[in-house]
C-alpha cells in the first residue's frame, strides 16, 4: 500500500471534498440486504473509463463505462495526455452510475478492486487516485490487479472453466499466450516481440486512410480492417506470415506491418493517388492483411497447444484455450483459431464481445 500511495503522488488526485461530495450524493436504499461480499472494479489503463460491481459469486450487480474511441480517431491514435484528461472528466460519474445502477451506496461495499499495469502510464494514474482517495474516505481494503491476469480470468464468469486451461490474449496494447495454472499463477509460454495485433490493424488502417471511407468512418482501426476484408480478395496480394521458422511461441507484427507499408506505397504509385487518398485496393490489402494475422496467430497458438500437451501440462481429451482481448471479436482471426483447435481436441472458448474489451466486471 505504502508503494502504491508513493506511485499515486506522480499524479493530481481528486481532492478530498469533491470525493466527500460523491459521497453524499449517494442514496440509502432501505430493505436491501447484501448477503455476499460485494467489490467495486474500476479500469482506466488505456482509452475506457470503466466501472463495475460485481459480488463474490460473479453476479454482475451493475457497470458503466466511458468509450474515448470517438476522440482519439480524429486525432489518428491515443494521445496519453488526452487521454488522461478524458479519465479525470468522466471516472466519478461513471463510478457514481456503476454504484446506482447496483442500488448500492458506498459504504456497503466489501473492497475497492482498481488495475495498476499494465497500461498507459497517466490513464492508470487516474483511476489509481480515485481509488486511494475512495478507500482512505471509505476505510475498505485495496485489491491491486493486473490487468493481463483479468482478461486471462474473465471467462471464468461465463463458463465453467477448469484450471489449466490455455489464454492466448490480443488486444491493441498486448499479445500474449499463457498457461493459467490457477488464479494469480501463469506460465507465460509466448509474446510479441515488438507491436500487438490491434496496433498493427489500426496502423494499417491508419495507412489506408479508412477513416475517410464513407463505410468506416466510425470505426476503430481493426473494425474497419475486419468491415472492409469481407469486400476484398485476400490472393491479390501474397503476405507471409512472420517467424515461420522460429521454434518458440512469440509473435512479431512490425515486419508485417512494414512489408504493408510499401504495398501501399506502391499501389499509390501505380494508381497515381496521394497519400491519404482511398486506394481502389484498399479491401483487398485489408482482407490479405487480416488473414496473415490470424494465421500467424493460430500457427504460434498451434505450437503451444503442442508444447503444452507433450508436457501433460493441459488435458489430452478436453484442453481449453481462451481468446480474449479486443482483437478476439474478429470473426476471421476466430475461425482461424476454430480450425487449430479443432485440429487439436480443444475447446475455443471467447467471452462475449463486451467483455473481449477492457471493462469495469473483469477487475471486479
Amino acid at each position: 500500500m505504502l508503494i502504491l500511495n508513493k506511485t499515486a503522488r506522480v499524479f493530481s488526485k481528486p481532492s478530498k471534498r469533491k470525493v466527500y461530495e460523491f459521497l453524499r450524493s449517494f442514496n440509502i436504499y432501505p430493505g436491501t440486504l447484501f448477503l455476499h461480499k460485494l467489490v467495486l472494479g474500476i479500469e482506466t489503463s488505456c482509452d475506457d473509463t470503466a466501472a463495475a460491481v460485481v459480488d463474490e459469486t460473479g453476479n454482475v450487480l451493475g457497470e458503466a463505462i466511458h468509450s474515448q474511441t470517438e476522440v482519439h480517431l480524429k486525432t489518428g491514435g491515443i494521445i496519453p495526455p488526452v487521454a488522461q484528461q478524458l479519465h479525470r472528466e468522466h471516472i466519478q460519474r461513471i463510478v457514481q452510475e456503476a454504484l446506482s445502477v447496483s442500488r448500492i451506496s458506498p459504504s456497503e461495499l466489501s473492497a475497492i478492486a482498481t488495475t495498476i499495469k499494465p497500461g498507459l502510464a497517466l490513464s492508470l494514474g487516474v483511476g489509481l487516485s480515485f481509488s486511494l482517495e475512495l478507500i482512505n474516505q471509505l476505510k475498505k481494503p485495496f485489491i491491486p490487479i493486473h490487468h493481463m491476469e483479468a482478461h486471462a480470468l474473465t471467462i471464468r464468469l461465463t463458463n465453467k472453466v477448469e484450471f489449466p486451461f490455455l489464454v492466448l490474449l490480443i488486444s491493441g496494447g498486448h499479445c500474449l499466450l499463457a498457461l493459467v495454472r490457477g488464479v494469480s499463477d501463469f506460465l507465460l509460454l509466448g509474446k510479441s516481440l515488438d507491436i500487438a495485433p490491434g496496433d498493427m490493424l489500426d496502423k494499417v488502417a491508419r495507412r489506408l486512410s479508412l477513416i475517410r471511407h464513407p463505410e468506416c468512418s466510425t470505426m476503430s482501426g481493426g473494425k474497419a480492417i475486419e468491415h472492409l476484408a469481407k469486400q476484398g480478395n485476400r490472393f491479390h496480394f501474397d503476405l507471409k506470415p512472420p517467424m515461420q521458422r522460429a521454434k518458440n511461441c512469440d509473435f512479431s507484427f512490425s515486419g508485417l506491418q512494414h512489408v504493408i507499408d510499401k504495398t501501399i506505397m506502391q499501389k499509390e504509385k501505380e494508381e497515381g493517388i496521394e497519400k491519404g487518398q482511398i486506394l481502389s485496393s484498399a479491401a483487398d490489402i485489408a482482407a490479405a492483411v487480416q488473414h496473415t494475422t490470424a494465421c500467424h496467430l493460430a500457427k504460434r497458438t498451434h505450437r503451444a497447444i503442442l508444447f503444452c500437451k507433450q508436457r501433460n501440462l493441459l488435458s489430452q481429451s478436453n484442453a481449453v484455450l481462451v481468446v480474449s482481448g479486443g482483437v478476439a471479436s474478429n470473426l476471421h482471426i476466430r475461425k482461424a483459431l476454430e480450425i487449430v483447435t479443432n485440429a487439436t481436441q480443444c475447446t475455443l472458448l471467447c467471452p462475449p464481445p463486451r467483455l473481449c474489451t477492457d471493462n469495469g466486471i473483469m477487475i471486479a
